[in-house]
């Protein structure tokens, strides 16, 4: 099967997760927006009154007959799949729940520079990031990353399923990466306490697949328009 990805085409955001799971499956897709007409298209189908399952939002994706929309439960069908989730129902379930707690910590994230409303830009609220940001960063990074850390300490392997890797060790390498160009002074300080992250995002950027994609044009650089956006003023 070639998969059809519908995500903006200058951003990561949250297709980025999607993308980074059907790199590692080595599964054929197609980013659709990135092409001509692509963009085109994604907003026909948001648009559409004639989809029986419309989408919301962006990341979507179209399996053959099936459309499937958010990033969790993207990840949800693709990852047995593709060998990047347990087939049993505790294991499926036990994934999911570590990636909807990833996609929590998304949200909070992408409250640093926008906690007041979406439709603003970072300008008109520049004094509440900054307070945002201040608080944030006394206890929520250190509790998810922590979290996700004694997750791997229980594991027995260097994955959070222990020996086998799965979709969630590909997201929450993109958080690491995310938040180190997002706020480098903070997530230093914060490294030294979460040694196992560390380790798998370092796991994870090895492996030959994502390496490859990594250093391709495939992969967005990170920008002042996604979710992990650098500024200076916020990095404590």
């Amino acid at each position: 099967m070639r998969y059809e990805l519908f995500y903006w085409p200058e951003i990561q955001g949250r297709g980025e997760y999607v993308r980074l799971a059907l790199e590692e499956a080595g599964a054929s897709y197609v980013d659709v927006a990135r092409r001509r007409g692509g963009e085109d298209r994604l907003m026909a189908i948001l648009g559409s009154e004639r989809e029986k399952y419309p989408p919301y939002a962006p990341p979507f994706l179209k399996a053959g007959r099936l459309m499937i929309a958010q990033t969790a439960n993207i990840l949800q069908y693709l990852g047995p799949r593709h060998g990047l989730a347990p087939k049993n129902e505790q294991g499926r379930l036990w994934v999911h729940q570590l990636q909807l707690t990833i996609a929590d910590f998304v949200e909070e994230v992408h409250q640093t520079h926008h906690p007041i409303a979406s439709a603003l830009y970072y300008e008109q609220q520049r004094k509440e990031a900054k307070g945002y940001s201040r608080e944030f960063w006394k206890r929520r990074p250190q509790k998810y990353l922590g979290y996700f850390e004694r997750v791997l300490d229980r594991s027995g392997g260097p994955w959070l399923l222990g020996r086998r890797i799965s979709y969630t060790d590909l997201s929450l390498f993109q958080v690491v990466e995310g938040i180190r160009y997002a706020f480098p002074k903070a997530m230093r300080r914060l490294e030294r306490t979460i040694p196992g992250v560390v380790a798998l995002r370092d796991a994870v950027a090895e492996r030959p697949r994502i390496a490859a994609y990594l250093a391709s044009p495939r992969r967005i650089p990170f920008n002042e328009y996604g979710i992990f956006r650098y500024y200076k003023e916020l990095d404590a």
